[in-house]
């Protein structure tokens, strides 16, 4: 166990001092972990015995980067920079403006929606928030509402993006986890909505306590609102086909983000968003990021080799049967780290960090690996808002220079209040997340 302890030293010392990529850092210390329990001597780099720790390493690099499954990240990855390319931000933001811009706090309540809709094909919380930052801020300072309140709702849509399917992170959670990838698409819709819903709810009471904070726009009669509507039928189209066929079984997650990528470069062809210079952009950019997670898997599951091997989760588990406490309270310590390690880390970081350490144990006690990965991802996107490392509220001051850090900071404190209702829901309410699966799979 002191191998172990002496292991996250390291780690935490190459990724906070030193400053090292966390790929590296995970993958160098399970390396070297790995190779002190078989005892060898890193003088002696010549033992034959190295050659089951290279062997261990490259076999995971090998399976990682031939794994069918994981050609999954790629695909929706490049869904998403075309959609972006496509534009659509701009169109949802209007859709969603049109609907809800003529109530009070209904700009935000729009890009909350908006957020929402296109983290569902982005994927990603960092693009979504930094999209729509371009997109929304400006008529929100246009009709009077407080920077707090603007950048706010902004900041916390984007967290939607980790959540709502198709989701990287879910993904990468199954890999690790050996969990069904469909199954987590599924459970997450519900929780996903449920943000949404409790985000409204976040606006309402902002401008219920001030109201200056989020007048009222324009009200939009409804011949504009279904004209508004024309320009988001065919991603809405394709986000049905997409989901609904993993949903009901029609074609495989991989299949589905295939089928996705085609159609996302279907309609940004339609939309005339695609010269030869934007598509090697994008298609470079899909590369860049699909290796840089790739790389960040590959570390994570050495890592995961070596703190198994030193059977820190059995001891884990030891150490909860002798404190004889319920499994709840297990949960509920487990969750109490996530968010004091979401103070320092970033979210992929912190989730890699930790999901193989905790998932055993999590399993050892009876509950639902799909669960505890909705769980995990909900608690992830309260330290995107939360100080002092909120992920997306640094890419909104990168944006946004006008607008302080620590405005933003305040402006979300009812978001991540309204985050810490839902992570409570869904832990104590565990058919909120398995509803679907367990309807559509089980």
């Amino acid at each position: 166990m002191s191998v172990v302890l002496l292991g996250f030293a390291v780690l935490l010392l190459l990724i906070l001092v030193v400053r090292m990529p966390i790929a590296f850092a995970m993958g160098l210390v399970g390396f070297f972990g790995f190779a002190a329990l078989q005892g060898l001597e890193f003088s002696n780099l010549f033992d034959f015995r190295w050659t089951s720790v290279l062997s261990m390493a490259s076999y995971r690099v090998i399976d990682t980067v031939q794994e069918y499954s994981l050609s999954v990240i790629p695909l929706f990855i490049l869904m998403g920079n075309l959609v972006t390319r496509s534009g659509l931000s701009q169109e949802l933001y209007h859709v969603s403006n049109a609907f809800l811009g003529h109530r009070k706090g209904g700009l935000s309540m729009a890009t909350v929606v908006a957020c929402g809709g296109f983290s569902a094909i982005c994927g990603s919380s960092l693009a979504t928030s930094a999209t729509m930052a371009r997109v929304a801020m400006p008529p929100m300072r246009k009709y009077g509402y407080s920077d707090g309140l603007a950048a706010a709702s902004i900041a916390a849509g984007g967290t939607l993006g980790i959540l709502i399917p198709p989701s990287v992170i879910l993904v990468i959670y199954g890999l690790l986890t050996e969990s069904s990838i469909r199954e987590l698409f599924a459970a997450g819709f519900i929780p996903g909505m449920l943000g949404i819903l409790l985000y409204l709810a976040a606006v309402r009471y902002v401008v219920w306590r001030s109201p200056e904070q989020g007048p009222a726009g324009d009200k939009m009669a409804w011949p504009e609102r279904l004209q508004a509507l024309k320009g988001v039928w065919g991603v809405l189209l394709l986000f049905t086909i997409v989901m609904g066929g993993i949903y009901l079984g029609v074609f495989t997650p991989t299949e589905a983000a295939g089928i996705g990528a085609g159609g996302a470069f279907i309609i940004a062809l339609a939309r005339r968003r695609l010269s030869v210079a934007t598509l090697f952009d994008t298609l470079t950019d899909t590369a860049r990021t699909s290796a840089m997670l790739f790389g960040v898997v590959i570390g994570a599951l050495i890592f995961s080799d070596f703190i198994n091997r030193a059977g820190l989760p059995d001891a884990l588990l030891s150490l909860v049967t002798s404190l004889e406490v319920t499994p709840i309270v297990v949960i509920l310590v487990i969750l109490a780290i996530y968010i004091v390690l979401g103070m320092v880390f970033e979210s992929l970081s912190m989730m890699l960090l930790t999901v193989p350490v905790f998932y055993p144990l999590v399993s050892s006690l009876g509950f639902d690996l799909v669960w505890f990965g909705i769980v995990v991802v909900v608690v992830t996107e309260i330290s995107l808002i939360t100080p002092p490392v909120g992920m997306n509220v640094f890419v909104l001051s990168a944006v946004l220079r006008d607008v302080k850090t620590g405005t933003i900071f305040k402006g979300v404190t009812p978001f991540w209040c309204a985050d810490i209702v839902r992570l409570a829901l869904i832990v104590f309410v565990a058919q909120i997340s398995l509803f679907l699966p367990d309807l559509l799979y089980r």
